[in-house]
């Protein structure tokens, strides 16, 4: 990186000329570069901090086949150019960004469909759009058919990919934690037989949270339940044990008002666009169906808490409701389990303890099995 709060330029090594686009985006400033899938070589702590107009950058895998840099801006800027040269004359191949600063007011932001600057006319190399073919069909929009007439359960851990989540003192991501404790929950669950499970993720890989959502409708899920781990600053104290939340349009407390605010900007990690979300993703219209899914969603999360507090540490308000975009399925039964606080240490031993996973893991799958023997009963009486 070269440069000051003026005009800046970012450089990046590449063993091979590749295609990539890149696109500006606000609230907050950042610029995002899509490129194939790629393996960053890039030493430790880089992108923690920037120069100029780049106050610091993340990156990585966003889904199989792509990556993703994302510029966390100092303030508005556009893209002077974006190109990536050929290697020549002994140099490698180099991806080439140059960013200059505008006012807020001629700032613009650029969806991503949005052609890139063209290089200077000695270089041919505009950036282009990257294709990723064999998209799974959860993806697609369209409702998965299956044969399979067993209740689906989808399982989604949080986070991934390019997006750590909150990370403990000690440098244990909370991606990392999730996904560990959601693979043992799928295993577990699959043991009876009596459910097919489906995850939103099951490697190290960013999945929004409109597509999370959407997964969950597109298998008719019977029940969709996320799992996180929260923390606190230091400056506001500590907390400890595991939080149910389910969807509410206004939350039950500051605390976790706070958390969803938090949890719904994952998209903004990544430099998603979220303006083209559709409205029912974004903001759900309150009626008789999604009436009777929360219902089903606070009898789960009850079940749930009853269940986990045989054998876990608990929040001294285990119950809880906040507005989370990941469980507005109008007609999918949501909660989102925090299992414990990053920045306790006491939780951290068990989040990351074999035995604790174990034995949670099976509460889990009790209170699954309790929350569908009485919806079996509820529906055998109302026909």
């Amino acid at each position: 990186m070269a440069g000051d709060e003026r005009q800046t330029r970012f450089i990046l090594d590449l063993d091979r000329k590749v295609d990539a686009r890149a696109f500006v985006l606000a609230n907050p400033y950042r610029v995002v570069i899509d490129l194939p899938q790629i393996a960053f070589n890039l030493p430790e702590g880089a992108g923690k901090s920037g120069r100029g107009l780049i106050r610091s950058y993340r990156f990585g895998m966003v889904m199989p086949g792509a990556s993703r840099l994302v510029f966390d801006l100092a303030g508005p800027a556009k893209i002077e150019q974006s190109h990536v040269l050929e290697p020549e004359h002994g140099q490698p191949a180099r991806l080439i960004v140059e960013l200059a600063a505008v006012d807020k007011a001629a700032f613009q932001a650029t969806p991503p469909g949005t052609p890139a600057p063209s290089p200077p006319p000695s270089q041919d190399m505009q950036l282009r759009p990257t294709v990723v073919a064999d998209a799974d069909p959860a993806s697609t929009g369209s409702t998965v058919t299956n044969p399979d007439a067993r209740q689906v359960i989808v399982i989604d851990p949080g986070h991934g990919g390019i997006d750590n989540g909150t990370v403990a003192p000690s440098g244990e991501n909370e991606k990392t934690i999730v996904l560990d404790f959601a693979k043992a929950l799928r295993d577990q669950i699959e043991k009876s037989g009596k459910y097919r499970v489906v995850m939103t993720r099951d490697d190290d890989t960013f999945i929004p949270l409109g597509e999370r959502v959407r997964i969950g409708r597109n298998h008719t899920a019977a029940l969709f339940v996320s799992i996180h781990a929260d923390a606190l600053p230091k400056r506001e104290g500590d907390a400890q044990g595991a939080t149910v939340y389910t969807l509410s349009d206004k939350a039950s407390d500051a605390e976790a008002e706070k958390l969803a605010e938090l949890e719904n900007k994952a998209d903004a990690i990544a430099g998603l666009d979220l303006t083209e979300e559709p409205a029912e993703v974004a903001d759900i219209l309150i009626d008789l169906t999604q009436r009777e899914t929360r219902a089903f969603s606070n009898r789960f999360a009850k079940t749930l808490v009853t269940e986990m507090k045989r054998v876990a540490r608990m929040h001294k308000h285990p119950l809880k409701s906040a507005g989370f975009r990941v469980l507005k399925a109008h007609d999918v039964p949501s909660v989102l389990i925090e299992l414990g606080y990053v920045s306790n240490k006491g939780d951290l031993q068990h989040l990351v303890s074999e035995s604790w996973r174990s034995r949670t893991v099976g509460s889990v799958a009790q209170a699954i099995d309790v929350f569908f023997g009485k919806r079996v009963v509820s529906a055998g009486a109302s026909r």
